[in-house]
């Protein structure tokens, strides 16, 4: 993958003060998604040393909750057919929970939309958010915020590009 991804979590010790509880890589890769955080609801007990990281999450939160991770964007290379591309793609979309967030992949394989507000940093590399009718080339430290719409991420170049990603669930309107 060619990035070293660490995290720091911090909390308190049973005296209330202020501790790291990790520091080391992600909690759980899936993929190319690398999990460093996922909340399940507005409560926090922030003694708690489990590893939030850790656990099988879906690419949306559950209701009330979040996710945090980064994400790799490979380059494309043209090497797979249509075919096993839409195969692929949809795999990849079962794993995460997620087969039924693909409503319209007319576009792309990988378009597919979630009932979250996403606030997504581009760190390195370069790529492109496509939308239903439009697409933007983005650039490191380019920021999007996703308002649960149809969406796919191209990477054109090559080299790998390298997203961090907030995925806050919420109800669309």
């Amino acid at each position: 993958m060619g990035f070293e991804l660490r995290r720091i979590v911090t909390g308190h010790n049973d005296e209330g003060r202020s501790v790291v509880t990790i520091d080391g890589p992600p909690g759980r890769d899936i993929g190319t998604l690398h999990e460093i955080w996922n909340t399940d609801g507005p409560v926090l007990d922030s003694r708690d040393s489990s590893d939030r990281g850790a656990e099988r999450t879906n690419l949306s939160p559950v209701a009330g909750g979040s996710n945090f991770r980064w994400f790799v964007v490979a380059p494309t290379d043209g090497s797979l057919s249509d075919d096993e591309l839409e195969r692929t793609v949809a795999e990849r979309f079962a794993e995460m929970g997620a087969a039924h967030e693909r409503p319209d992949t007319s576009r792309h394989p990988a378009m597919h939309k979630t009932e979250t507000i996403d606030y997504i940093i581009l760190l390195s590399g370069r790529v492109t958010l496509l939308l239903d009718d439009e697409e933007r080339d983005l650039k490191p430290f380019d920021v999007v915020v996703q308002r649960g719409t149809n969406h796919a991420w191209i990477n054109k170049g090559t080299e790998p590009a390298l997203l961090c990603a907030i995925l806050i669930d919420a109800k669309m309107l």
